[in-house]
């Protein structure tokens, strides 16, 4: 499926911002290995921080949740030693990896990961057209279930790692690469949407087996 494992990451945070003093609320991380999760970190963290109720009402975290919850110093480790040096994914990649390098740095520890993937932005490249690319309609929209609620961050993760897989499908089928290499999600993300298919067309012609003589 994959050329290598890839770790699907999912946060809940008190909002939008690491740098306007936000924080993490809850963390999972769900390890595919041949398109199967195969490992998960997942957990509550206390960041001595308050609850807005919003947040609140968004993904019922209450306030006593995280304050009974495992201290940040003793998560971000254990969540990086998790990661470690595989490929990293989330949707909408960029929210997820600022609030992570923001907590390590916190911290003074530093990521691993040797490349990040958004599974919103191969979505946006490879599925153009759908009404909506938030994570809940576009799992609607291409048959995936959510197991439990929406904006808890294992639930977000585990169809975030479906999601991943269906994309990983779908090159298998329309350009016929297999194992998909996470340096071509990583190519595909960085381009505009309306080169992606002369970039796949090129890229299937140069791994195609040259004909026996």
């Amino acid at each position: 499926m994959f050329d290598r494992p890839i770790v699907m990451l999912d946060f809940e945070t008190t909002g939008l911002s690491p740098a306007m003093g936000e924080r993490i609320t809850e963390v999972a991380a769900l390890r595919i290995v041949d398109g199967v999760i195969t490992e998960r970190y997942v957990s509550l963290i206390n960041c001595g921080a308050r609850i807005p109720a919003f947040i609140t009402s968004l993904t019922g975290i209450s306030q006593a949740m995280v304050d009974g919850a495992p201290r940040v110093e003793r998560v971000m480790p254990e969540l990086l030693d998790f990661i470690g040096g595989d490929t990293l994914s989330a949707h909408n990649a960029s929210f997820d990896e600022k609030f992570l390098l923001a907590e390590a740095a916190r911290l003074d520890l530093a990521p691993a990961h040797q490349a990040l993937v958004c599974s919103l932005k191969l979505s946006r490249r490879l599925f153009p057209g759908m009404p909506s690319y938030k994570l809940g309609a576009l799992s609607q929209q291409l048959g995936l279930v959510f197991r439990s609620a929406a904006h808890r961050a294992e639930a977000d993760a585990e169809v975030g790692a479906q999601l991943l897989v269906h994309i990983a499908r779908h090159l298998h089928g329309t350009v016929g690469v297999s194992p998909v290499e996470s340096a071509l999600l990583v190519s595909v993300n960085k381009l505009a949407a309306a080169k992606v298919p002369a970039f796949l067309g090129k890229y299937a012609a140069e791994r195609k087996p040259a004909p026996a003589r």
